[in-house]
């Protein structure tokens, strides 16, 4: 692949249509159904794109940038949504005696439908805004099916992306040392990091909280932490490395989120190209902090609500969503009289447990487990799934988050300038190592892949 990539790179008459048919059989690995999805919201979106540059009247652009979003979030609620909402109106007219039968289907989720719904959103509005011309067809196929951020991100504005399609990449400027190293630790941070924490103590203790006691639900808290961080960011880092060693560069996702000094500063580092759409698309269109406090508020918690809501179609997501939208009210509320008089450490602190406290919500699988899960930690007794791996890894995964910036730089650095024949062993090596790791039953998928 990466191979044909750049034999083909200078001739992109021939590359340009290569990616797009790579990236959809990459994607119709999870289902070829899929694809006729992909496939619509491209055409869709190119469409209203293409409608917006031909027209200067504002009131017609408006109602073109507006049918497009709203087809690309009726997509998006039918096949993420639609399931949840059925199954609670009809529990709800079940519950006062109405029994009006809803029609309930079972609507199979597509992969990655949040990540490149969103990212044709964002094209047409950019278009709309005239922050970016409409592309040709393929070019805009080429950036919404692009297969190292097509299932999980980052999600990347079409600013950032489109205009790198303009000619052939220069291999001579690609930064081999940084793709390979970031492949590298995507991959430790996954298969042997991840995957372990899951499978021996955040599974065990989630999916059956009432057999355990509270040192084990602590510790699956936090274990559940390091988990959701090196699942999430290790996928990133392989989508951004693989896509270095194509010759494009996306953004930075995550920025040692469990360091931050508040909420704010959290979604300043956690998945931060979700959090600047979010901003950019939602909290600043309904008006953001331009009005009175409780404006604001109100701004922050809606945005928040969503936010949850897009990461699943499920009451805890939105709870957890609504949890964060607190927390950050709560900060504006104390900022100035509070809030900086506090000594940056014990910020950090507290703002690390609370983000915790949120991964039970975000990990429940429901309700009633959740609330099963905070009852185990009145039940205190002797630990038993502690072991010195599992308290070694939570506790590397933190701590190397709390180094300065400085030092993890001077790595990259260090880690560029080495021979690429001697990373790519190196990387072959690590390969063969992690996958030594890997249990009979296999690798499972990562997390962010069902959102």
């Amino acid at each position: 692949m990466l191979a044909l990539n750049w034999a083909l790179m200078p001739r992109q008459r021939f590359w340009k249509p290569f990616i797009v048919v790579a990236s959809y059989v990459f994607y119709a690995a999870a289902n070829p159904k899929f694809c006729f999805l992909l496939a619509g919201v491209t055409l869709w979106n190119q469409a209203g794109a293409v409608l917006l540059d031909r027209t200067d009247d504002e009131r017609r652009r408006k109602w073109i940038v507006g049918l497009a979003v709203a087809g690309d979030l009726l997509a998006l609620g039918f096949f993420k949504y639609y399931s949840f909402f059925a199954q609670d109106v009809d529990d709800t007219l079940n519950s006062v005696g109405l029994g009006v039968p809803v029609p309930l289907m079972t609507v199979l989720l597509p992969v990655g439908v949040s990540f490149f719904t969103f990212q044709a959103i964002s094209y047409v509005v950019d278009v709309k805004r005239r922050l970016v011309k409409p592309a040709s067809l393929i070019d805009c196929a080429i950036y919404l099916s692009f297969f190292p951020h097509l299932v999980a991100g980052p999600i990347v504005r079409a600013r950032e992306f489109l205009p790198q399609l303009a000619g052939p990449r220069d291999p001579d400027r690609v930064a081999v040392g940084a793709g390979l190293g970031l492949i590298g630790l995507g991959l430790v941070k996954k298969v042997a990091i991840a995957d372990y924490l899951g499978r021996t103590i955040v599974n065990p203790v989630f999916d059956v909280p009432q057999a355990h006691n509270a040192p084990d639900a602590l510790m699956a808290t936090y274990g559940f932490a390091a988990q959701i961080y090196c699942d999430f960011s290790g996928y990133t880092d392989i989508a951004i490395g693989l896509a270095l060693l194509m010759g494009f560069v996306f953004p930075q996702n995550f920025n040692s989120p469990y360091r931050a000094t508040g909420f704010r500063d959290f979604w300043r580092r956690w998945h931060m190209t979700l959090s600047r759409f979010l901003r950019d698309f939602l909290y600043i269109p309904l008006g953001g902090n331009r009005g009175s406090r409780l404006f604001t508020y109100r701004n922050l918690m809606i945005t928040m609500l969503l936010g949850g809501l897009w990461h699943g179609a499920a009451w805890p997501f939105v709870l957890w969503g609504g949890f964060h939208g607190v927390g950050l009210v709560t900060e504006h509320a104390i900022d100035g009289r509070i809030g900086r008089r506090t000594p940056a450490w014990l910020r950090g602190f507290v703002t690390f447990n609370l983000v915790c406290f949120g991964w039970i919500l975000f990990r429940s699988q429901s309700l009633g487990l959740f609330w099963d899960f905070l009852q185990r930690f009145a039940v205190w007794s002797a630990p038993t799934l502690w072991t010195f791996p599992v308290l070694a890894l939570i506790g590397i995964v933190i701590a190397l988050q709390l180094l300065p910036p400085r030092q993890t730089e001077g790595w990259e650095v260090r880690i560029e300038r080495l021979n690429p024949a001697l990373l790519g062993a190196a990387l072959a090596v690590l390969i063969l190592f992690v996958g030594a790791t890997v249990p009979s039953n296999g690798v499972p998928p990562f997390i962010y892949f069902r959102f």
